[in-house]
């Protein structure tokens, strides 16, 4: 029996195409570095709004620009930038430590210093490490002279507290301490710069 080829048929076997798969691997690829910067930016302007607000507290008390500290009070003209804070603390198991505090020179230094170095650190990005360990020692600092947990005062007046814990102070350090982990000091800052410096290298908490 004679057993004849045929050159047109084919055995229906195929090579499997990688191009359809490429290009949806294109497309995650595209789709996952468009989330990453997107996050990058959203960090990068939380950093800088952040750093306002610790910029803004520092000029404001220093000069007395007229919204929080009165024209002619700021620090500049002999007020005190402690003093009216934390001479009203009127709950927690601190009050009269700080009554104590209030409107001392260290007190005030320190304090000052804080808004200024938690600002400039977050606004140029660098050293966001330390910035987070700052400001989140002032925000509980803050956060212990308010006393939100309070329902009345130490004269037994309402204490209007709108939240037992999660005010304002904690979502600060929380927010400071993100930013670091996050790395938020190389968009928009100079977060890569910082951290080709020698020292920086040698003592990766100093980024």
């Amino acid at each position: 029996m004679a057993v004849h080829e045929h050159p047109h048929r084919t055995s229906g076997f195929h090579l499997p195409t990688f191009r359809r798969n490429g290009s949806a691997s294109d497309g995650a690829t595209t789709a996952t570095a468009a989330t990453t910067t997107a996050r990058a930016y959203a960090f990068a302007s939380l950093r800088l709004v952040m750093g306002f607000v610790f910029l803004w507290a520092f000029l404001d008390k220093t000069f007395g620009f007229g919204y929080a500290t009165p024209s002619g009070k700021g620090w500049i003209d002999g007020g005190s930038p402690t003093k009216g804070f934390l001479s009203s603390v009127a709950a927690g198991p601190m009050e009269s430590t700080f009554h104590d505090w209030a409107g001392e020179g260290w007190a005030n230094w320190l304090f000052m210093l804080g808004l200024l170095g938690v600002g400039v650190a977050l606004v140029s990005g660098v050293a966001l490490r330390l910035a987070a360990v700052a400001g989140t020692v002032m925000m509980a600092f803050m956060w212990i002279a308010e006393w939100p947990p309070a329902k009345h005062l130490s004269d037994g007046t309402p204490s209007m507290s709108s939240n037992p814990f999660a005010d304002y102070h904690l979502i600060y350090a929380i927010v400071l301490i993100a930013l670091a982990a996050a790395g938020a000091g190389v968009t928009w800052g100079l977060g890569k710069l910082w951290a080709t410096l020698p020292v920086v290298r040698d003592h990766t908490w100093l980024r």
